[in-house]
Parts: structure tokens; sequence; C-alpha cells
């Protein structure tokens, strides 16, 4: 006997869990990316390429660009709502999602949280409408899991400030006009508001990607870049300024694998549906069925992690650790239905026609960037024990 297959969210009725509210963002966002990204993404990907400033103006028109902080033409909206953009966006595509966190959760929200008003009011109207875009300059090709150690420096020259060194694996770079750079100074690491046109400000796009390909990847050099007084973010000092950033990009990650996953685990079951093989559909054997009932549990699960993450998030209860944990999960479980869903495509599931291998190379870079699943393991782990095994 068959019946009308349920989708994976359905299952356990996730949507009774959101707000009339939040499902209207959500349907929004949704349906703004199946008409503008989902045609084209596959080729996008495969060249190597993403109209990143056309894509911003309309990411600025739907509201999504910093949409969960307060004023200055920023939405306003709940951390939930965020999340399940966040989501959408990357059932289109990681590199879609990372160019709208990477704008919204570290440039915007690290001007909004820790600048000065002339600061706010000059990038983030701009910003939130897509016309200025944004990226955020803390990795160093010798040091990404432990930013303390970074070797790019700014010393005081009278009142300018004069930067010096390189930041690696800077999503946007290439096609920003604002980067929030953070550096090491006599005083501690602080933050820098730099427009990209200030001379001795280069950026090089990486190319010979395999992963994130529908997104913009730069190294930054800033070579005797010299910057005025108030360009620095005068309300934070030390690592706890970028490390707050990151923790709002990781909540959008939370949300978003999801999308990447329900993608790949609705195209498999569509796909398993309509393959013949033995005279049957490949559905209906006990084995796949097995993969299809493991990767909804993990996803719904998921999905109840992260909502349960962003609720906190709305009430300001959430806490470093929580978020390390929705990271480490999502991302990985995320990933494993990614491959799992490639094995059940088949040969089919190595081509570009199909967004599975395309979501499975993202799903490796998100896996590890904005904190490795090896760092979020300790974090977890030092929450736990009260011991912080990754210091000497």
């Amino acid at each position: 006997m068959s019946r009308a297959p349920v989708s994976p969210f359905a299952l356990l009725d996730l949507d009774s869990l959101l707000s009339e509210e939040e499902r209207a963002i959500r349907d929004v966002v949704r349906s703004w990316v199946e008409d503008r990204v989902t045609p084209h993404i596959g080729g996008w990907f495969e060249a190597g390429t993403i109209p990143a400033r056309e894509l911003a103006r309309e990411l600025g028109e739907l509201g999504v660009l910093g949409m969960h902080l307060q004023g200055y033409g920023c939405a306003g909206t709940s951390a939930v709502a965020y999340g399940l953009a966040c989501l959408e966006l990357e059932a289109g595509d990681s590199g879609l999602r990372s160019l709208v966190s990477v704008t919204g959760s570290l440039a915007m929200y690290g001007i909004h949280a820790f600048g000065s008003e002339a600061q706010k009011n000059e990038w983030l109207p701009r910003m939130a409408s897509g016309e200025a875009l944004g990226c955020f300059g803390l990795t160093e090709a010798d040091f990404g899991s432990d930013p303390a150690g970074m070797r790019t420096h700014a010393r005081r020259d009278g009142d300018d400030w004069v930067i010096n060194g390189s930041k690696m694996w800077i999503t946007n770079g290439n096609v920003a006009d604002v980067a929030v750079v953070w550096a090491g100074t006599d005083d501690g690491i602080r933050g820098f508001v730099i427009p990209t046109d200030t001379p001795g400000f280069t950026a090089r796009e990486i190319t010979k990607k395999i992963s994130l390909r529908a997104s913009v990847t730069s190294e930054l050099t800033f070579e005797d870049l010299r910057l005025p007084a108030d360009a620095i973010l005068p309300n934070v000092t030390g690592l706890r300024g970028p490390l707050s950033c990151l923790n709002e990009a990781r909540f959008g990650i939370v949300f978003g694998t999801l999308g990447a996953a329900r993608d790949c685990l609705e195209t498999a079951i569509a796909y398993a549906i309509d393959r013949v093989q033995f005279d049957r559909p490949i559905a209906g054997f006990q084995l796949t069925q097995k993969k299809f009932a493991d990767m909804a549990l993990e996803l719904d699960k998921g999905f109840l992690l992260a909502l349960h993450i962003g609720r906190l998030k709305d009430a300001h209860q959430v806490r470093p650790e929580q978020i390390s944990v929705g990271k480490l999960n999502n991302a990985r479980e995320a990933l494993a239905i990614a491959r799992e869903c490639r094995s059940i495509l088949g040969a089919n599931g190595i081509t570009l026609e199909y967004p599975v291998i395309r979501h499975m190379n993202n799903l490796e870079s998100v896996f590890t960037y904005e904190g490795t699943n090896e760092m979020h393991t300790l974090v977890v782990g030092e929450a736990l024990t009260g011991i912080a095994a990754y210091r000497g």
C-alpha cells in the first residue's frame, strides 16, 4: 500500500512551532531563492562566480541584510526569523548565505555593537539596503583557530593609525565597500572600519576552489594603510569584539546548514521515488528507506536544536557554548546527510544537474569555517569539565 509522501520537516509538524510572522518571513525568502537563485546556481557554481552586488541590492530590498539588528535601516526581526532566512538562503547555496551573514552578522553587527554613531550612520543604512557590501578581516594564513596570535598590526602615527599585515579566506573581500578588520595594537586587539578604496588596501580573489565556488573569497593585504583616528571601533578592546561577531555568524550557520541538508534530502527522496531498478522504485527498498528515516531524524532534531537556541537568543539568554553545540551538531549532521544523499543518487549524484554534490562540497567548508569542528568540540568539552583543553 502506498500513500502520499510528506516532506522531512512535516514529519514532526515543525511549522506548528513557528509564529505566523516567522513563517511569512521564511516563505518570502524561500520564494525569492526559488525564483532568483535556484535556476542559476549550478551555472554560477560551475563558473566559479556569483553576481554578488546585483544580488545584494535584491537582498536589501528583501530586508534580510542585518535583518536582526535594530535601527539604522535594519528590519529588527527576531533571531529565529533571521535563522529561518539563513536556512532558506543556504537551501539555495552556502555561498549565498555566506554573502548575507558576512555582511550582516559580521561586518554590520561589528559596527552596530561596537561602532561610533558616525560609523553606524555612515555604513549601516547603506549596507542594509544592499548599496554597500561588507567583509570581515580576522583570519590570517597562519592564525585561524588561534586569532590571538595575529600578525596584522596597527600603530599610532600622530592622530592617525597605520596598518600593515594581511588576512586570508575573507568572504566578499573583492566586492566589499567596507572591511571590519582586527589588528594588534600596543593596547591590545582593536577593530577598524576601513573603506576598501583606502590607499594601501588590496584584495586578491582566491580561485581554484572546489567548495563555495558561488562565493567571493579573498586575501586582504594592508601596506602602510593610513586611517584617521575615528576609524577605530571605539567600544571594544580585545578578542571579545571579533568573537562576539563570530557568534552572530555561527548562529546563522546553525540554521543555515539545515537548509542545505533539507535540499539534499528532498532531492534524494524525489529521485528515489522516480528511479526504478529491479522493476520497482529504489525508494521502495528497505535499505534506502532506512537511510531516509535516519537522515530525516537528524534533520528534524537539528531544527529543534536550532529553534531552541534561537528562542534562547531572543530571550537574551543564549551562551557561546550553546551556539557551539548548534554549530558542531548541525554542520556535522548536514554534511553527513549530503554525503548519504550523494550515494543514493549514484553516478547522477556527482553532476551539477542535481544540487547534492554542490551542497556536499560547500558543507565541507562550512564544517571548517566560523570555528572548526574540533574547536567547537573543545568549547563544549570545556563547558562540561571546566578545563580548556586547547590552551597550554
